[in-house]
């Protein structure tokens, strides 16, 4: 599995697409962050934090995710070569994690360079250290386990459809959905005591808690469950291509 894993990490990054999706996510947020005017602007808002990053990466994710694993099982398909990979003495899981790795690798890349924001604003703010750290580390925690989720559900879009595009497509429906859906649907107060259960599906309520500094378990086990649950999805759907 770990010969997969490296194979599909260096897929991305012996080609342009690791690099344009780790450069586009680093643009988008720098561009908000230092650039374009408004109180996204951390110079002009005056305050010690570098909360545009995690208002701001949450919905990008939700674009570079799909482009990042459409890819995944799509082409497989596509060329024929996954019948080929499932002859290898691989099991269906060790495949799947081995994809769900890799695409989760470069979100983690694509984090790393954002640190030099918060040691930015760490070092050079009226203050030295006037910085809320616990609430930043808790935010990037947030952000690794929503940018995994979003990569679970785009592994499982692109084992629904030989075609990469579509395979995009569903992926960012079911992320959005995922991301504000629920949040939505307990707006309209439609289901009186249900809706804080709607609401808790949700992944911006548990976004949002771990971004408050405090790793809550539940939280934790929210984000490990939506993952599972779609690596679980694709293991079903490779599953009945078998049959």
């Amino acid at each position: 599995m770990l010969t997969l894993l490296r194979k599909e990490v260096a897929s991305f990054l012996n080609s342009l697409i690791g690099y344009i999706v780790i450069a586009v996510f680093l643009i988008a947020i720098s561009l908000f962050m230092w650039v374009f005017p408004g109180n996204y602007n951390v110079i002009e808002s005056g305050y010690a934090n570098i909360d545009t990053l995690f208002i701001i990466a949450p919905w990008v994710f939700m674009f570079l995710a799909p482009a990042v694993t459409m890819r995944s099982f799509s082409e497989e398909q596509r060329t024929g070569t996954f019948e080929l990979l499932a002859t290898k003495p691989l099991t269906d899981w060790q495949i799947i994690l081995a994809k769900y790795g890799a695409g989760f690798s470069l979100i983690l890349f694509s984090l790393i360079p954002t640190l030099v924001y918060y040691y930015t604003v760490y070092i050079y703010g009226s203050e030295p250290g006037n910085i809320d750290s616990g609430a930043t580390w808790g935010s990037y925690i947030g952000l690794l386990f929503l940018g995994g989720t979003f990569v679970a559900i785009g592994v499982f879009a692109s084992s629904l459809s030989p075609n990469q595009i579509v395979s995009f497509i569903i992926a960012v429906f079911l992320s959005f959905f995922v991301y504000v859906g629920f949040e939505q649907i307990a707006n309209f107060e439609l289901f009186g005591s249900l809706d804080s259960l709607i609401l808790s599906l949700g992944i911006n309520e548990h976004y949002i808690s771990i971004s408050r500094g405090v790793i809550d378990t539940r939280d934790v086990l929210y984000f490990m469950s939506v993952i599972a649950v779609f690596l679980l999805f694709t293991k079903f759907k490779l599953q009945s291509r078998n049959r």
